[in-house]
């Protein structure tokens, strides 16, 4: 289905199944397909929604750098919820989906029954090199994103042994990353690579959460393994797992432990929310 926001970017979200509503944002340069693998799982006792992110996938991608930001796409997040009559939800974040949904989580708690924080930080990556960042912009400016594309092909950022082990053993995994790239817009591509790189650090704004909180990497994410375990640490209860086998995508890279993770933790909410309606 397509819902416009409030600026009348229209995005497109998919509407899965019954139950609590679970909402699975993607990263940067990601897509709503990033979670298919499990969606019908999920969707036996949820109600899963995936979108696609402003400038990303089938969503609109406006050419105007101002239209674009963390705070722009937790805005959006709540539209999406605000359109389908949702006043609560079960929130996931992967990656830059795990800075928005952060941003989401502090401005709007009452809105959560549960917060997920997938391989992602609390606020800028010491890993970042600035110059190469800059770089990256000016190249996209002036060469196009075919020519980024081609330079970090070059010189992946992301790149584990688990995922090169994807790349060889899931037929139509490196078309399927091909495609998303094709999708996104290049405005939004050159502003967030700015935003993600200059965000404020959050994490000790992360300790005013109250609601249930999952933070899950994968073992070989080296970038994200501090940030999420200071997150853990930080929030209220939050519960850290870190995912064998696994760098930046553990859906892809270990899906049946990703679900595993990702399943039990849904079952501990199930169970507080069942113990408080019985108290």
């Amino acid at each position: 289905m397509r819902i416009s926001t409030d600026d009348g970017v229209e995005l497109e979200v998919t509407d899965l199944g019954s139950g609590p509503a679970l909402m699975l944002v993607h990263g940067f340069g990601g897509a709503k397909e990033d979670f298919s693998d499990q969606l019908e799982d999920l969707a036996a006792d949820h109600r899963v929604l995936t979108l696609d992110l402003r400038g990303h996938g089938q969503s609109d991608g406006p050419e105007d750098e101002a239209m674009y930001s963390l705070d722009r796409f937790a805005a959006d997040l709540g539209n999406v919820l605000d359109a389908l009559a949702l006043d609560r939800v079960r929130l996931l974040g992967h990656s830059m989906g795990g800075m928005v949904v952060r941003r989401f989580a502090l401005a709007s708690p009452e809105r959560l029954d549960a917060l997920v924080l997938m391989d992602t930080s609390p606020g800028p990556l010491a890993s970042l090199d600035s110059e190469i960042i800059d770089l990256g912009v000016q190249i996209a400016k002036e060469q196009g994103m075919d020519e980024l594309k081609r330079v970090m092909d070059a010189f992946e950022p992301l790149g584990t042994p688990a995922y090169d082990r994807t790349l060889a053993e899931r037929p139509g995994y490196r078309e399927f990353g091909d495609a998303k790239w094709a999708a996104l817009s290049g405005a939004m591509y050159t502003q967030m690579m700015v935003e993600i790189r200059d965000q404020p650090d959050q994490l000790a704004d992360l300790a005013t959460l109250e609601c249930p909180t999952l933070v899950m990497v994968g073992i070989e994410d080296e970038p994200f393994l501090a940030g999420s375990r200071a997150m853990a640490a930080t929030i209220p209860g939050a519960q850290l797992v870190v995912i064998p086998e696994a760098g930046h995508s553990p859906q892809f890279e270990n899906g049946p432990a990703w679900l595993e993770v990702l399943r039990s933790f849904l079952a501990s909410v199930d169970a507080s929310d069942s113990a408080s309606t019985a108290a």
